[in-house]
């Protein structure tokens, strides 16, 4: 008889190649945890190199030189390219194996040369993160943040559609900063209630160049904001930059099936999108506009995002029609003629919903958001109606059936029962996008004439938690 294999909790661990191995051990103590697998982020310099799955056995340890010969079956061509590009600098040339001592350098390699360079003339960024009620949740985010290696950044804080005052005592106490060179904490409030409104709200109230957007429950990798600023270096009309999503943790299966499903992470290799010579050979570009990476992790030009027509306010969660947002604006920057770049070295951590319930709110949200913002594309420009259409068989394919690329990457007991919510979101999206669109109009209308926001006007925008 065989043994189903527990597929959670899950170890997730940080492997630097750079520095000798260690032991992976199913045992935490400290939490009195024992965990059934692992997922290892795997760096060299610094810089992601991959992600790896492992199984522990009954003896609960993977020794240093077995974990060394899983990451080099896994990874070694990975590594050897990021040798390739560091030569000359690092003292190491191309590889045929890895062992226990890891890849210690002698000279600093190519790559962190070159992004302490950057840093000297990076430029100053306004770091935006929406927020709801969540002041715990948001300070650990912040904390993370004042921790980041980059020489010139303020934070906004947008408290969106508040039933209290708790964010705002959190950030007028805890994080005013003072001191030549500390960062700036700014609290503004946003009463309409909305993720994409909030966002809106945060690039209204700056006037840097570049804003760079994160949600309250991640917390960043300390040198986040220096991949995404480096990301507008590759090309002169970069618009967009961004970045990997790697789970806090994975403890409960509503995290783990999550983390499967959702695909946060777009790889580990560096992309580049246009509508021109960067096409990827996908039969939904560029409609499909999660490929380009999640709303958690991106940054914009400020001027091409507003030349793009900002966000959408009757997208996103909080709002009526619960998401789409940040592929609405993904969408938009490729439109207008510009470049979005998917850079993996841009590293956050989120910490996924634990509870089925949410996850259950998470799925019909992820369903109704897509088509809603498929439904704002063609309402924007109807002579898309053509283009879009040869693509809905396929498109039928790629949500509906099993083996599509993206239904293919769940868990083998991801519960129908989330399809089928999701599905259900997808038929309402184009609904929920219609009633949210003459809501924002009629708000908009009222603003205008001068006439305040109902608080029942907000209580119905606030349906979905987000």
């Amino acid at each position: 008889m065989q043994v189903e294999k527990k597929s959670v909790p899950v170890r997730i661990v940080e492997i630097e190649l750079s520095r000798p191995l260690s032991a992976v051990a199913a045992e935490d103590t400290e939490k009195g945890i024992r965990y059934a697998r692992a997922l290892a982020l795997v760096r060299l310099h610094s810089f992601p190199i991959g992600a790896v799955e492992l199984e522990f056995d009954e003896g609960g340890i993977i020794p240093a030189e077995t974990f060394a010969h899983i990451l080099w079956r896994e990874l070694g061509d990975l590594i050897n390219a990021h040798l390739e590009q560091d030569r000359g600098n690092s003292g190491m040339n191309e590889i045929d194996a890895l062992d226990a001592s890891g890849l210690p350098y002698t000279r600093t390699p190519t790559c962190l040369i070159e992004r302490e360079r950057f840093l000297e003339r990076a430029p100053h960024v306004s770091i935006l993160v929406a927020t709801h009620n969540r002041p715990d949740q948001l300070s650990v985010c912040l904390d993370s943040l004042l921790a980041l290696a980059y020489p010139s950044f303020d934070i906004i804080v947008i408290d969106n559609a508040p039933s209290n005052d708790e964010t705002r005592t959190l950030v007028t106490r805890r994080y005013r900063q003072t001191g030549e060179g500390s960062p700036r904490v700014r609290y503004v409030r946003e009463d309409v209630a909305g993720l994409a409104r909030a966002h809106n709200r945060g690039v209204a109230e700056t006037d840097a160049r570049f804003i760079a957007i994160t949600d309250d429950d991640v917390t960043v990798d300390r040198y986040w904001l220096a991949g995404l600023m480096r990301g507008f270096t590759l090309a002169e009309d970069v618009g967009c930059v961004t970045g990997s999503i790697f789970p806090a943790e994975i403890e409960t299966e509503a995290q783990y099936w999550i983390e499967r499903a959702a695909g946060f992470t777009k790889g580990y290799r560096r992309q580049m999108f246009d509508i021109h010579e960067n096409r990827p050979d996908h039969p939904l570009f560029p409609y499909a506009a999660g490929m380009f990476g999640s709303g958690a992790n991106m940054a914009f030009d400020t001027a091409i995002l507003r030349k793009a027509g900002g966000f959408d306010d009757s997208l996103g969660a909080g709002s009526m029609a619960l998401g789409g947002d940040d592929l609405a604006s993904f969408f938009q920057i490729l439109a207008h003629g510009y470049t979005l770049v998917y850079e993996p070295a841009a590293i956050i951590y989120h910490m996924h919903y634990r509870e089925y319930a949410r996850l259950c709110k998470t799925a019909y949200g992820y369903g109704a958001g897509l088509t809603a913002y498929l439904t704002k594309t063609l309402l924007d420009r109807p002579s898309r109606l053509v283009g879009f259409a040869r693509r809905v068989p396929y498109g039928l394919y790629y949500a509906l059936s099993h083996r599509s690329p993206k239904n293919a990457r769940k868990a083998d007991d991801y519960p129908g029962e989330l399809n089928q919510l999701e599905r259900r979101g997808m038929l309402a999206g184009p609904f929920l996008y219609l009633r949210s669109r003459r809501n924002m109009n009629r708000l908009r209308d009222r603003a205008r004439r001068g006439i305040p926001v109902a608080g029942s006007q907000l209580k119905s925008n606030r349906s979905h938690d987000r």
